[in-house]
């Protein structure tokens, strides 16, 4: 089992993961005109707090996960809210392609787990209907203390410089804003972008 199955059970009992995500929400809500007849795709969803809070904005929501224990309480959320526009899958879209099309692709902090970050967001680009957005939520540059040392992950990303990155790649109006602050029981403060931007 990953580390995120192991902690999926646990995942919503953390305060700040339920913060984190409604800063985000508000925050994307400014930044897109999202409106009701969207197809959504949340990538790396973990247990789908983001989208349950955002789920009366789309007409399709997809929860997509390479963590099954993630899908599997998505799965028993979906069934607890009755929702029928919610549909959770267990993929794993960094190493195989997927075939479908949304209006909007967002996610929260899964980034920096991406081994090929740029391959990503060329399927994202590729995953997008005319006109479709991309918003990406992660962590400023950090020294490792988030994670601790030891994991092998990306350090926080500039805004700046995956905006590049997404321009290179097709994307335009691109716009990013620091949105939320993580603040550990050690003091250590990590401040989380939201980088938006349309196909």
């Amino acid at each position: 089992m990953s580390e995120f199955d192991v902690r999926a059970r646990e995942w919503d009992k953390d305060k700040m993961h339920t913060e984190r995500s409604v800063a985000i929400a508000d925050e994307l809500e400014k930044m897109i005109p999202l409106n009701h007849s969207m197809r959504a795709l949340e990538y790396g969803a973990g247990t789908g707090i983001l989208s349950f809070l955002l789920r009366e904005h789309f007409a399709e929501i997809t929860l997509m996960d390479n963590s099954q224990e993630m899908i599997n309480v998505c799965a028993e959320k979906c069934n607890y809210y009755q929702t029928n526009h919610i549909l959770p899958i267990w993929y794993d879209l960094e190493h195989s392609k997927f075939e479908s099309k949304f209006d909007i692709i967002y996610n929260q902090m899964v980034m920096h787990h991406v081994t090929g970050v740029e391959a990503m967001l060329h399927k994202f680009y590729d995953l997008l209907n005319p006109g479709g957005y991309l918003a990406i939520a992660d962590l400023y540059p950090e020294d490792g203390s988030f994670h601790g040392f030891d994991v092998k992950v990306h350090l926080g990303f500039d805004p700046d410089e995956i905006a590049n990155i997404l321009r290179e790649v097709g994307f335009k109006n691109t716009e990013h804003k620091t949105c939320f602050e993580i603040k550990r029981e050690s003091g250590l403060k990590f401040p989380v972008f939201l980088l938006v931007a349309q196909k």
